[in-house]
């Protein structure tokens, strides 16, 4: 009989830790997938953003021969097809035909009564004085130039002119062909428009800030999602606050909550540099010559891209960086989650241990995950302002120039996420110095 009743009350003090350990993994489940998402959508974010800065990079763009022949061939080619000449016009260019003709004929006249040495020059000079009345040329200058006029007037050769105007612009072409840079960047602009299955650099770029938009508002709803199972778990702990007896279980899964921030926060993008001239819009010709979107330079990493980064260079400062970072800032924070729970879960001797006690509530002076976070925090605020600053300088309005500059610096969710880790991390040291039943200090 009374073995009964041990056995009903040990599985009735075992039901609410199966109801907190079922809860709670169903709301892990829920962060781990929120945070897989944003992960995801970060990775593509990053690539589809790079594939921007690249199709409309300013190497490409303003500093591109093709890019000006085509600004310049259309310029060209418009002007041509729609010439239309006042009459003042038509007549100060009469007078100019004009006096190319005549200049025409005194040379050909010159050149006819230059002394001739052979039988055949004097047969021609003698034909040409006698049968050819160059008065009587000069007299007909005036209709042949108003003939030349009218056919430059007429819409039929006003079309061949401009294919004769173009035929500088299509050699270049040809030229520029052979050019090792032009034909590599060819190349991947054509394998960028096959892999998002677009014709033209509008058309992908229309479709690239589409995909944008939506990513953006799908990671900040993910971000938002791992921060409200975050503050579902510390409402357990306010609602669990007298159950000591479910504190260590409590405990420990909370810890797999900050394992899941941690991770997010180390690999998402933390921090974008994104500089470009938003508008480039000049007069040539009379025409509006309009370049827009430029980029002049983009960048976006998360820690470990930094750490990566810095530990790939050559030089010895940058490589011992990087391992300061990994060590002090990634390492660090893993090793100090993971000794609190062995802490907590293991024997007296296990959890009374130097480096057990040390790491679980020593080491928060030694990692620089709060650091890192004030250090981002600064550079961002540095390098917005420095970009601001010479950006603001480029910008020009006036009637013949302007230029529009836009900077597109920004925090990321990643930035977010590894803050919640941060104090998510503080609050978990605070409640771990109240629950452990084993020496502290």
């Amino acid at each position: 009989m009374e073995t009964h009743k041990n056995n009903t009350g040990s599985r009735k003090s075992l039901l609410p830790k199966f109801l907190l350990i079922f809860s709670l993994s169903m709301l892990l489940g829920t962060e781990a997938y929120f945070g897989f998402r944003l992960h995801e959508l970060s990775d593509q974010q990053e690539r589809i953003k790079e594939d921007y800065a690249d199709i409309n990079n300013i190497t490409y763009g303003l500093f591109s021969v093709q890019q000006w022949k085509d600004n310049v061939s259309r310029i060209v080619h418009h002007q041509v097809r729609n010439l239309k000449m006042t009459r003042k016009q038509k007549k100060i260019l009469q007078t100019e035909v004009e006096q190319v003709l005549l200049a025409l004929i005194n040379k050909a006249e010159a050149l006819v009564n230059k002394p001739k040495k052979t039988l055949s020059g004097k047969i021609q000079k003698f034909a040409i004085r006698n049968f050819v009345n160059s008065d009587s040329i000069r007299a007909q200058v005036p209709g042949f130039a108003r003939k030349i006029i009218a056919e430059v007037d007429n819409p039929k050769n006003k079309r061949q002119l401009s294919k004769m105007a173009m035929g500088e612009f299509n050699e270049l072409a040809d030229e520029e062909k052979f050019d090792s840079a032009f034909v590599a960047n060819g190349a991947s602009v054509k394998a960028m428009y096959r892999k998002y299955q677009v014709s033209s650099t509008g058309l992908l770029n229309k479709k690239l800030s589409a995909s944008l938009a939506d990513i953006r508002t799908k990671t900040y709803g993910y971000s938002f999602g791992m921060l409200a199972c975050v503050v579902v778990v510390l409402g357990f702990w306010w609602g669990l606050r007298k159950r000591r007896d479910l504190h260590v279980t409590l405990f420990v899964m909370s810890l797999l909550f900050a394992f899941i921030l941690l991770f997010v926060g180390l690999t998402a993008s933390m921090i974008e540099v994104d500089a470009r001239i938003r508008s480039l819009d000049f007069v040539l010709l009379g025409e509006h010559v309009v370049f827009k979107d430029q980029v002049l330079f983009f960048q976006s990493k998360s820690i470990m891209d930094v750490v990566r980064v810095l530990i790939s260079q050559p030089g010895i400062d940058s490589i011992l960086v990087g391992v300061l970072i990994l060590v002090f800032s990634i390492l660090f924070p893993v090793v100090k989650l993971s000794s609190t729970g062995v802490h907590l879960l293991g024997n007296k001797r296990l959890a009374e241990n130097g480096i057990i006690k040390y790491f679980a509530f020593q080491s928060g002076k030694w990692s620089m995950a709060d650091v890192i976070v004030i250090a981002i925090l600064m550079a961002y605020i540095g390098l917005n302002g420095l970009l601001e600053g010479q950006l603001q300088a480029l910008n020009i309005k006036n009637d013949s120039l302007t230029i529009l500059t836009t900077n597109n610096t920004a925090l990321q969710p990643g930035y977010i996420i590894f803050i919640s880790f941060v104090l998510y991390g503080l609050i978990l040291s605070t409640i771990l110095k109240f629950i452990t039943p084993h020496d502290a200090h």
